[in-house]
Formats: C-alpha cells, structure tokens, sequence
C-alpha cells in the first residue's frame, strides 16, 4: 500500500505536477456520445458514465424547435472523443454524475450565455450562481435561443412539471 502513494509521489516530482494536475487526470473523460442539450455519456477510466451539465437546464427535446437547438449546439461545441475535465457535484435520482463539463470552456456556462439553456436556479448552490445569472441575463438582454421570445420560452422544469401531470 506505501508503494503506490510513494510512487504517485515520485512521478509527480519527477514529471513536476501538482496535487491540481493529478486531480485534474482524475477527473478527465473521453466523450462518447451527447444525449440531448444538458445529458452526455463519457468513458472515464474503465467506465462509462452518463453526466448531467451542472446548473443548467436545457429545453427538452420535446419543446421543439429550441429542445433540437440546444441538442445541436451541444454537438458543435462538444465533439465525439474530446477530452473533458468534470467537476462532479453530486449523483441524481436517475443515477447520472451531476458535473460541470469543461472542455476548452465551461459548457454549461456557454450554453447559458448563448441561450441554448437556462441557469438552474434550484441546483445553483454548488455553482458560481452568479456567473451563471449573470451569463442568462447577457442571453436575454441581446434576445439569443431560448430569449428570442419576449419572456423566454416554457422553462424546462415547467414543461416536465406539466407533461408529468397529464
């Protein structure tokens, strides 16, 4: 058992990391496929997780056309077999890793700020609330996806709400 932490130890010297870059490796991940605007699956290791974009909340693929928007912009921003680093907050009740994804940006952050979704005002506690806020109020200011309507579209949280109760 000493070995290992003696030999991690060894390589960082050796290599010249930093307890933040090993951390870092840790939490790296492969993306594998993107399942709608705020869902991915990624190989992490030797598994496969499904992640939940932290403090976002995308439209549903069901609230067309900005549910297939959001979809895509995803897709464009993360490409299939790009690294990304998670910043894991906690596992949903579905079982998904609920992370903020970090490729060459904050995905969550940028779909916020271009509108492709909404800040996740009940899940913001783990999040930098106010980077996130002040990124939607930038989207609707300037009127982009989901902002184009006066108002917003019907939050996703709503649209599940309802679409539960029929």
């Amino acid at each position: 058992m000493l070995l290992i932490p003696g030999l991690l130890l060894g390589l960082q010297l050796l290599l010249g990391l930093t307890p933040a870059d090993l951390a870092e490796a840790e939490r790296r991940a492969m993306v594998l496929s993107i399942g709608d605007g705020d869902t991915i699956r990624v190989q992490q290791g030797p598994r496969r997780i499904t992640v939940r974009l932290a403090c976002i909340d995308a439209p549903e693929l069901d609230q067309a056309p900005d549910g297939a928007r959001a979809h895509r912009y995803l897709q464009t921003r993360l490409k299939i077999g790009s690294s990304v680093i998670l910043r894991p907050q906690t596992v949903d009740r579905f079982g998904r890793t609920v992370a903020e994804v970090i490729g060459d940006i904050n995905l969550g952050l940028a779909m916020v700020e271009d509108g492709e979704a909404f800040a996740f005002r009940r899940y913001l506690a783990s999040c930098d609330a106010m980077e996130y806020l002040d990124a939607e109020d930038r989207a609707m200011r300037r009127r982009y996806g989901v902002w184009q309507v006066p108002g917003g579209i019907t939050r996703p949280w709503d649209f599940r709400h309802g679409r539960r109760r029929r």
